[in-house]
C-alpha cells in the first residue's frame, strides 16, 4: 500500500575495511584490504571451515504451491476529508498498471477517476473523498483469522480478502497495532486454507520467499534471503524487523515471507527506497513478534504493554569512560516522568539500566522493547549501575498509555541575565534566568571536544556527573572533581528545546 514508507538519501552503512581468508600452499592466510586504493598485508590467521551448504533444489514451485491457497490479496475501501493519497503525514503514490475488465480496482478506477478523486471535486462542502487502496495478507486458522499490515486497512469503511483462486469475501476488522504496524481481521470459513508461523528462529543468509500483491497483481512470488535481523525503522521502539533482499513493492504490504519449510518468518511492512520502488532492502516484523501481537488481538482486540516511565538513550564509549562503567552498553536514564513507576521506585536520572530480569540491556532500543514485552502490573528487577557501582531495584509495571508515550512540550529557553564566564572545557556559561537552574551555554569554541560532542548554543547544562550545577564556579568544580577522580570524561547532562540527554565529554589534559 505504501511505495515508499521509507525514503532516504545518502549511504545508509559504511564498511571500512574487507578481509578476505584464502589459503595458500596450505597455509592459511589473511589478505586484509583497507581503505581504498587497499594494500594487501599478509598475516597468519585461523583457517575457517564451512559447513556443507544445503544447495537450493531447482526451484521453489512446490513451497510456493503449498502456500499460495492461504495467501489472500486485501482491497480496502476507505474515505476521509483530506486527500485520498495522503493520511497522517504520510504520502502514498499509486502508479497502478492498466487493468482488465472485471478487476476489482477496474470498476472503482472507473467511478472514481485514477486519482481517486472522480467528479466531485475539491473546495467547500466537498463530500469525504472515497479512496481504494491494496495489500497482502496470509490466513493463519482454518476459522478464517487474516494477518496484515494496520497501514493496509486503517480508515477502512469495507475490507474484502481475496483469495489466489478469486473468491471473494469481505472481512472484519478484529484489532489492530499502530506500535508494531499489525492487524488481525476475520472472515466466515471453517475449513480455509492456513498457515503457520516458523518453530525455529531462522538467520541470516536463510532462504526467503514472498508471496503478495504488489500493483494489484495478486500471488506474485519474489525469492531472496535475510540480509540482517534486529533492524531499527522509522524510529519504532517496537519492531525489531528483520531485513530482506526478496522484491517487495507498493500492495506487498502485510504479506508473509516464508522459509523454504512454508513457515511464516515475518511480515512484509515497510522497504527503504529512494525512488518509491523496489530497490533489495525490505523489512518484515519477525514472526516472533507478530505471534504475541496477533494473540493479544484476537483475545482482547488490543494489545497493552509494560510502561516503566523513564526517557532514555544510548550508553556512548564516552559516556561508559565518564560513570566507570566497563562496557559502553545499557541505557542511560535521562529523566524518570513525576508519575511513573521507576520514579516511584527509586530509579534516578543518570543510572544506567544494565539488565531486566538479569536479561543483558544493549542500548535504549533493547530496553523499550524488553519493557513493552512484559505484562502490566508484573514487577521486574533492573539491575542499575550509579555512582561507579552496580544495584538493583524492583519496579511494578504499569500500562503504556497514548499519553504516557507522547513526548512532553519543549521548555523555551528564557534570555540570560548574568554576563557569561568561559569555562575551562571551550563552552561560555551563565546560570539560566528562569530560575530552573543549570548553566545556558552562550558560546561552544568551534575545535573543542564539546563542539564535537554536539553540544551547542542555547543548551543547558543541568549536571556534571549527577552534580546539579547553577555557576560556573560549580561547574569548575565539578569537572576538577572528575580529573581528580583519575577520569579523563566527564558525563554531562545537557537539554536542548526541554529534552535532556546524556554526553560523555572528555577532558584534555
Amino acid at each position: 500500500m505504501r511505495s515508499s514508507i521509507m525514503k532516504r538519501t545518502g549511504r545508509w552503512l559504511g564498511v571500512s575495511a574487507l578481509a578476505l581468508l584464502i589459503g595458500i600452499g596450505g597455509v592459511s592466510t589473511a589478505y586484509v584490504i583497507t581503505g581504498q586504493a587497499a594494500n594487501a598485508q599478509v598475516q597468519n590467521a585461523a583457517q575457517i571451515v564451512v559447513p556443507d551448504a544445503i544447495q537450493p533444489h531447482a526451484g521453489f514451485a512446490d513451497l510456493v504451491e503449498a502456500v499460495k491457497p492461504a495467501v489472500v490479496s486485501i482491497l480496502v475501501e476507505a474515505q476521509e476529508a483530506g486527500s485520498p493519497m495522503q493520511r497522517g503525514g504520510r504520502q502514498f503514490d499509486f502508479n497502478f498498471p492498466d487493468l482488465p475488465e472485471g478487476h476489482p480496482f477496474r470498476d472503482f478506477l472507473d467511478q472514481f477517476g485514477e486519482d481517486g478523486q472522480g467528479p466531485r471535486g475539491d473546495g467547500p462542502g466537498a463530500k469525504p473523498r472515497q479512496y481504494m487502496a491494496a495489500g497482502s495478507g496470509f490466513v493463519i486458522s482454518a476459522d478464517g483469522y487474516v494477518v496484515t499490515n494496520n497501514h493496509v486497512v486503517e480508515d477502512a469503511t469495507k475490507v474484502t480478502v481475496v483469495f489466489d483462486d478469486g473468491t471473494e469475501t469481505e472481512a472484519t476488522i478484529v484489532g489492530t497495532d499502530e506500535r508494531t504496524d499489525l492487524a488481525v481481521l476475520k472472515i466466515e470459513g471453517t475449513d480455509l486454507p492456513f498457515v503457520q508461523f516458523e518453530t525455529e528462529s531462522s538467520r541470516v543468509g536463510d532462504w526467503v520467499v514472498a508471496v503478495g500483491n504488489p500493483f494489484g497483481l495478486g500471488g506474485t512470488v519474489t525469492v531472496g534471503v535475510i540480509s540482517g535481523e534486529g533492524r531499527n525503522i522509522g524510529g519504532s521502539s517496537y519492531g525489531d524487523f528483520l531485513q530482506i533482499d526478496a522484491a517487495v513493492n507498493t500492495g506487498n504490504s502485510g504479506g508473509p515471507a516464508f522459509n523454504t519449510k512454508g513457515e511464516v518468518v515475518g511480515v512484509n511492512t515497510a522497504i527503504y527506497s529512494p525512488n518509491g520502488g523496489n530497490v533489495g532492502i525490505a523489512f518484515a516484523i519477525p514472526a516472533a513478534t507478530v505471534k504475541g501481537i496477533v494473540d493479544q488481538l484476537i483475545n482482547d482486540g488490543s494489545v497493552t504493554r509494560g510502561y516503566l516511565g523513564v526517557s532514555i538513550q544510548d550508553v556512548t564509549r564516552d559516556i561508559a569512560d565518564g560513570v566507570g562503567l566497563a562496557d559502553a552498553k545499557g541505557a542511560i536514564v535521562r529523566e524518570p516522568a513525576s508519575d511513573g513507576p521507576a520514579g516511584a521506585a527509586g530509579v534516578k536520572s543518570g543510572d544506567i539500566i544494565t539488565a531486566v530480569d538479569g536479561d543483558p540491556i544493549d542500548d535504549a532500543l533493547d530496553l523499550s522493547r524488553t519493557i513493552a514485552g512484559k505484562a502490566p502490573e508484573s514487577t521486574v528487577e533492573l539491575t542499575i549501575w550509579r555512582d561507579g557501582a552496580e544495584t538493583t531495584l524492583s519496579v511494578q509495571l504499569q500500562t503504556l498509555t497514548e499519553e504516557a508515550a507522547a513526548p512532553e512540550q519543549p521548555a523555551q529557553p528564557m534570555p540570560p541575565a548574568e554576563l557569561p564566564g568561559k569555562s575551562s572545557v571551550g563552552l561560555t556559561l551563565v546560570p539560566n534566568a528562569d530560575g530552573s537552574g543549570g548553566l545556558l551555554i552562550q558560546d561552544v569554541e568551534e575545535d573543542s571536544a564539546a563542539a564535537e560532542k554536539g553540544l551547542a548554543i542555547g543548551d543547558t547544562i543541568a549536571e556534571v556527573n549527577n552534580t546539579p550545577v547553577a555557576t560556573l564556579d560549580e561547574f569548575e568544580a565539578a569537572i576538577a572533581a572528575v580529573k581528580e577522580a583519575g577520569r579523563n570524561t566527564a558525563l554531562i547532562k545537557a537539554s536542548r528545546d526541554g529534552e535532556a540527554r546524556f554526553i560523555g565529554l572528555p577532558l584534555s589534559e
